[in-house]
């Protein structure tokens, strides 16, 4: 388990293993969530796009950028 001290003015230093781990870096912004059972998370603000590649399932079929288009106008976008 890694630890930190905090500081009189609230700061800390992430241990590096953490920070390698989940690929922190130097002006990378991070949120607090305080779960239901009072555990505080510490998670990056922005995820890097090769976390999430895959999340989705491409189209049952393709659709066209007109087909996107009148979606959108559809949806109450521009017109």
């Amino acid at each position: 388990m890694s630890t930190s001290t905090l500081t009189s003015k609230g700061q800390t230093t992430i241990p590096k293993d953490i920070r390698t781990r989940r690929n922190l870096h130097p002006g990378d912004r991070l949120e607090f969530v305080i779960d239901k059972d009072g555990r505080v998370l510490v998670l990056p603000a922005s995820l890097d796009a090769s976390e999430i590649a895959g999340m989705l399932k491409p189209p049952a079929r393709p659709v066209s950028v007109e087909g996107m288009n009148q979606a959108i106008r559809k949806r109450g976008g521009r017109r």
